[in-house]
């Protein structure tokens, strides 16, 4: 089986790292994406340290780029990450790792960039959101976390749809409360 810098395919069982480190992350384009370019390594809640990350990259991100391209960004992110969740669940060996946490890196930029412009505290409120049905997994987040498992593209796909829903709920939460207030 090839094991280039792109390829998807699962290396020999003997040769698969077991758990993401720098050494692994280094070694291909994909898993530096998968892992959140390092923030994905934290010891301690890397889906807490992933969405932080994204928080700061979007807001840099704000500073270049028009609503629109930052759209395309995200378009573009779910594809191509999609591809890096698929391979680098395979190199690691685990169908959902918690090291990749780019899944967590979209779904927040989805988020900031459809509740923008809002100040600090509308931000952070969309960031506990986030988190708590991140971590959490209420309904229907625990329905979309089971619905595509393995190592396949589904299995790729499923490590970044459960995010997206969580996403969902949390753009759900804040319409409601703008409504409301």
């Amino acid at each position: 089986m090839s094991d280039t810098p792109f390829s998807t395919s699962a290396p020999a069982a003997a040769a698969a790292p077991r758990r993401a480190n720098w050494v692994f992350m280094l070694r291909n384009p994909l898993h530096w994406m998968a892992l959140g370019f390092g923030s994905g390594l934290s010891p301690v809640a890397p889906g807490t340290v992933g969405t932080l990350w994204a928080w700061v990259a979007y807001l840099v991100m704000q500073l270049w780029l028009t609503p629109a391209a930052i759209g395309w960004v995200i378009a573009g992110s779910i594809v191509i990450g999609w591809w890096a969740c698929t391979s680098t669940a395979r190199h690691l060996g685990v169908a959902d790792p918690g090291a990749i946490v780019w899944d967590e890196v979209i779904a927040f930029w989805l988020i900031l960039w459809l509740v923008m412009p809002t100040g600090f505290w509308g931000q952070l409120l969309a960031f506990v959101l986030f988190r708590f049905f991140d971590a959490v997994k209420p309904q229907p987040v625990r329905w979309a976390d089971r619905c595509f498992k393995g190592f396949g593209w589904g299995g790729g796909w499923g490590i970044i749809w459960d995010d997206l829903v969580a996403a969902f709920c949390t753009l759900l939460v804040i319409a409601i409360g703008r409504h409301l207030l």
